[in-house]
Formats: C-alpha cells, sequence, structure tokens
C-alpha cells in the first residue's frame, strides 16, 4: 500500500508545529500515560484502560513492521520543539473491509491546538500524493464530536452510521462512517484557505 519512500525508519513527515515520525522503542511511557488517560482510551477501538505495557510493546514491534513492510504507515506525533516526545499516534491501515482506513489519537494535555487535525491532514497528503491512495476510510464513535470535527475539517464526508467492534470495550459501538476520496482531496489541496488553516 505504501511506496519505499516511508518503509525506512528516517521517514518522517513535517508540519508547521508537528514531526510524524515513525514510532520508537523510547515512546513506549509517553504511549503508555497518554493512549492509557481513559478519556483518550474509552474512544479507541484496541485500546484497553488499564494499559499494560506488553500491549504497547506489541504495538510498537507491529507499528514498525507494518511500516517496513509497506502494508500500513503508522506515525508517532511529536511536537517540533521537542521531536523525541511522542504526544499521539496518527495511522492508515487496512481496515475491516479491505479499504485503507484512518486511524488517530492524541494525547488529553494537546487537545485543543488543532495539532491532530495538522497531523491527520498531512498523513492524508501522504497517502493520496505519495502512496497512490484512491479513497481512505475512517470512523469515530458517535459520542466523540471532537474526532467527528477532525475528519470534517480535513475534507471526509459523513456516509452514515453503524456498528463497529471496539475489542478494547467489550462490544460493538455506534459509529459515524466517513471517506475521503481522491478527487475531493485534490479540490482541496487546490483551495489554499483549506490546506493553510491549524
Amino acid at each position: 500500500m505504501f511506496p519505499d519512500l516511508t518503509r525506512d525508519d528516517v521517514f518522517r513527515i513535517e508540519t508547521r508545529r508537528l514531526w510524524l515520525r515513525w514510532p520508537a522503542a523510547k515512546d513506549r511511557d509517553a504511549i503508555l500515560k497518554l493512549a492509557g488517560d481513559p478519556a483518550v482510551s474509552e474512544m479507541l477501538a484496541r485500546v484497553p484502560h488499564p494499559l499494560p505495557a506488553p500491549v504497547v510493546d506489541a504495538f510498537l514491534l507491529q507499528a514498525r513492521s507494518e511500516n517496513a513492510a509497506g502494508s500500513a504507515l503508522t506515525l508517532a506525533l511529536a511536537r517540533r520543539a521537542a521531536p523525541a516526545t511522542a504526544i499521539g499516534v496518527v495511522s492508515i491501515e487496512v481496515g475491516p473491509d479491505r479499504m485503507p482506513e484512518l486511524g488517530y489519537w492524541l494525547g488529553k494535555p494537546y487537545w485543543g491546538a488543532g495539532l491532530i487535525r495538522e497531523a491527520v491532514s498531512s498523513l492524508c497528503h501522504a497517502f493520496f500524493a505519495y502512496a497512490g491512495g484512491t479513497e481512505l476510510a475512517a470512523s469515530a464513535r458517535s459520542v466523540n464530536p471532537a474526532s467527528r470535527r477532525v475528519l470534517e475539517s480535513c475534507g471526509f464526508q459523513h456516509v452514515g452510521t453503524g456498528l463497529r467492534p471496539f475489542p478494547a470495550r467489550g462490544a460493538d459501538l455506534p459509529v459515524d462512517r466517513f471517506r475521503l476520496d481522491r478527487r475531493r482531496w485534490q479540490m482541496l489541496e487546490s483551495e489554499p484557505a483549506m490546506t493553510e488553516a491549524a
């Protein structure tokens, strides 16, 4: 799914305020603390609470393996001022219906500053511009309007609602489903006001 360009751990995307880089062992403690926060984990399908260290270790190994194979792209978010400190994660991997699917989380101390929108927009750009993507899916729990706003601000269009498995929550939960296709992405890329918004 992803080209050779992204398959080396020196690959990174730089935005105005962030580095999106391969996750590394040094991110373990930050991920444990930030993703393990119930306010974050309760919105995520695969992150249990409490979050055990072996789950984070397995996540880091799997993310790096899939990045190297080009079957997915998972990047840790770090502020440019502190590139060694992870504050969240953004990824594109093959979803249950075999369509590439966007996922993300941001640590609670960093909410409200537009950082996740900046990261999502940049990863979508990489997917369509470098990986030749044609369509990208995403979903957000119906009780998470902030996540919905992120997707809508990045050009995703609402395509319906439904239930989705949330293994870490022990149930299928209601989600809003979204799509972004290449044509819409190209249209948005040609509108500077949309791409420059933080």
